[in-house]
């Protein structure tokens, strides 16, 4: 576990130079600022709870922006050192491949956990600085805050195998991008352009639901939307409805990041520095 922790240490010492962890928390602030002030106008005339309002609007950033973080994060974890020669060192040392790997992540996912946590801290300051904290609920920010977490565990998982599989930080730079147009904006254009020309046919009520979770940025949408809406999906997409049920959101967006973090050990365990 020392080892473990050291790795952790090192990576973090490496993150404060990293020009992605400045950047993360600039985009996360200001967005989640911006989101907050501006997505508040109506609930006075709706009565909703404001603190909802803007997790909701944040739930649809942070889609966009957290895999994307995960993904710069990770990328040249492996390729880069690979590149920069430190790999070899770093493999000479008394540590199995998988303590390496472990904490990276844990570094990692600790940059983006402090990433997020600005942002929705931010989030809440506002809306308390304009509404007060009486009849606040609270539990959708820290719900958008542990699954925000789980989703960034996941696609820092996706950063590693290819970091280790692609072994270039040029080439590993490419394919982290295509792969998150693909998951975040690609793979539901994909699923729409299906569901209409289904037009609520066995595609619609079988498959669909299945489809939506198997992505784990949809999951995370999914669990973070209010209950009305997600229980209206439920029931427009028939008897499969339970498969975007929260056990399969909540399964989904788990086993990913143990998924990822395995098929990239397997891809760490082929690299020869």
């Amino acid at each position: 576990m020392m080892s473990v922790l050291a790795i952790m240490r090192l990576e973090l010492l490496i993150a404060r130079r990293n020009m992605w962890v400045a950047t993360s928390l600039i985009l996360m602030g200001l967005f989640s600022s911006v989101l907050t002030l501006a997505g508040g106008a109506p609930t006075g005339t709706l009565g909703v709870d404001p603190l909802l309002v803007a997790t909701t609007s944040i739930t649809t950033l942070s889609v966009y922006l957290i895999p994307l973080i995960g993904l710069l994060l990770s990328f040249d974890a492996i390729a880069g050192e690979a590149e920069r020669g430190t790999l070899a060192l770093s493999l000479t040392y008394p540590l199995s491949r998988g303590e390496i790997l472990l904490g990276k992540f844990l570094a990692h996912l600790l940059v983006l956990g402090f990433a997020v946590a600005v942002g929705l801290a931010l989030t809440a300051g506002l809306t308390i600085w304009k509404y007060g904290a009486a009849d606040l609920s609270y539990w959708p920010l820290l719900k958008l805050f542990l699954t925000a977490l789980a989703l960034g565990a996941a696609f820092l998982g996706i950063g590693y195998t290819i970091s280790a599989l692609a072994r270039q930080t040029g080439v590993a730079s490419g394919i982290v991008i295509i792969i998150w147009l693909i998951c975040v904006v690609l793979y539901d254009l994909g699923l729409l352009g299906a569901l209409v020309a289904d037009a609520g046919g066995s595609f619609t009520k079988t498959l669909f639901p299945w489809l939506l979770v198997a992505n784990p940025a949809d999951a995370f949408r999914l669990i973070n939307m209010p209950v009305e809406t997600v229980a209206t999906l439920a029931s427009g997409i028939g008897a499969a409805g339970g498969a975007s049920g929260l056990a399969g959101q909540l399964t989904s967006l788990l086993a990913w990041p143990v998924l990822a973090l395995f098929l990239a050990w397997l891809a760490f365990r082929r690299v020869e520095p």
